[in-house]
């Protein structure tokens, strides 16, 4: 009896039939039969990671990491097939964002003819899509469920006027707009003074932003609570454990917390949305001047400088993490003081409004995360091979455009 495709691709999937074998079945196999098949795996399997909490953004990256581009590409396919299945109202607006940044959308003119569509389209052989298609399966055969953070589509339910969502009363659109713009700019100039003061801006701004959300939320000023979200931040090889420690550190600084998730290339941060978006745009900015500075002070490579030039980067990066956790730690207890000292009727905030609030601010972030991770465990330290590059590491961290007195408490 002759296998049908579908059982073919299943045998493979399987681990019952070697994958070369498997491909150079289908590769016989009337395109009739093949393609639909092909198209169902892929969509059924991506629709299972969507119900199991995987979000566009994520399995985007992490298919990216293990197959290439164009595996990514099959992705961003498979979330537009799949949104054309649901209703707007019944689609979580920040999954409906990640496909719009993804820029998923219905190009092919059936389901019949997409195997073809992405031969012309890429200008590849028939083979090689297949290959592609074949691949991908396996990459997401091998992908758990992860913990429903936004709900998949079909599952939101319609906003309700005057409620709240989850992960409600972000940083104010305009206000966010202006942050980025000052962190571009502290990026891109060669000034160290000018790039501390619009860095220094940036962080004023949205300090002033999230703790006044803290007491209008505490005294009930808004029209529905505020609770805490968690949000899934991608950490890329390489290096993505010293990548997730910078992260750490800033959440911390944030008022948030971290969970890693190397395997996945994420780390799950906890917090008001509010803070969370200032954890990734500061991640995001730090991450690009670790970078340039590790470049312009790292030893030359080359075969015999290989390794050495390894440990010196993943030295630099420890240190860089450790020496901004110290900054941001003091910087934070200076900037509760500040906000507290001037509590004496000329628009300050009284310890005694503020503290409470972010004390019990923190036991939400940690229950949260307690619930959704019961069990974690500590990472191992990461270990420290260079000299050079730690000193380096921590000269550049404080250079870096974080100023102290500006950054928001814990």
């Amino acid at each position: 009896m002759v296998a049908s495709a579908r059982e073919r691709i299943r045998a493979v999937l399987a681990g019952t039939v070697d994958y070369e074998s498997g491909l150079d079945a289908l590769t016989v196999t009337p395109a009739a039969e093949v393609d639909p098949e092909l198209v169902t795996a892929k969509d059924e399997a991506c629709a299972r990671l969507w119900r199991g909490g995987w979000q566009p953004a994520e399995l985007h990256r992490v298919v990216a990491r293990r197959g290439g581009p164009r595996q990514a590409d099959l992705v961003t396919d498979a979330v537009a097939a799949y949104l054309r299945q649901f209703p707007r109202a019944t689609v979580d607006g920040r999954w409906r964002a990640q496909a719009d940044t993804l820029g998923a959308r219905v190009w092919w003119a059936g389901d019949a003819t997409y195997v073809d569509g992405l031969v012309a389209r890429w200008r590849l052989d028939r083979v090689a899509v297949l290959d592609l298609v074949l691949g991908l399966l396996a990459i997401l055969s091998a992908l758990p469920p992860i913990e429903v953070l936004v709900p998949p589509p079909g599952s939101a339910a319609a906003p309700v006027e005057g409620s709240s969502t989850v992960g409600s009363s972000r940083i104010d659109a305009r206000l966010l707009d202006r942050v980025r713009a000052l962190l571009a700019k502290a990026e891109s100039t060669t000034f160290p003074a000018e790039a501390q003061a619009y860095t220094a801006k940036a962080q004023e701004l949205v300090t002033r932003h999230s703790l006044d959300e803290a007491l209008l939320a505490a005294r009930g000023a808004d029209a529905a609570p505020v609770v805490p979200y968690a949000r899934r931040i991608g950490v890329d090889h390489p290096h993505d454990g010293e990548k997730a420690s910078l992260l750490d550190a800033i959440a911390r600084a944030n008022r948030c917390h971290t969970v890693s998730s190397p395997e996945l290339a994420f780390s799950t941060v906890f917090g008001f949305d509010t803070d969370i978006d200032a954890v990734d745009l500061l991640y995001t900015s730090l991450l690009v001047q670790a970078h340039r500075a590790m470049a312009r002070s790292e030893p030359p490579g080359g075969k015999a400088g290989r390794s050495r030039l390894k440990a010196y980067r993943q030295s630099f990066l420890v240190a860089f993490a450790d020496r901004i956790g110290e900054r941001l730690a003091d910087a934070a207890q200076l900037a509760l003081t500040q906000a507290t000292d001037r509590g004496d009727g000329d628009g300050g905030t009284d310890s005694a409004d503020l503290l409470p609030v972010l004390a019990a601010r923190d036991e939400q972030i940690r229950e949260t995360m307690q619930r959704v991770f019961p069990h974690t465990v500590r990472a191992r330290a990461i270990r420290v091979d260079s000299r050079d590059g730690w000193e380096s590491g921590r000269q550049a961290a404080d250079r870096a455009t974080l100023p102290t007195g500006t950054t928001r408490t814990r």
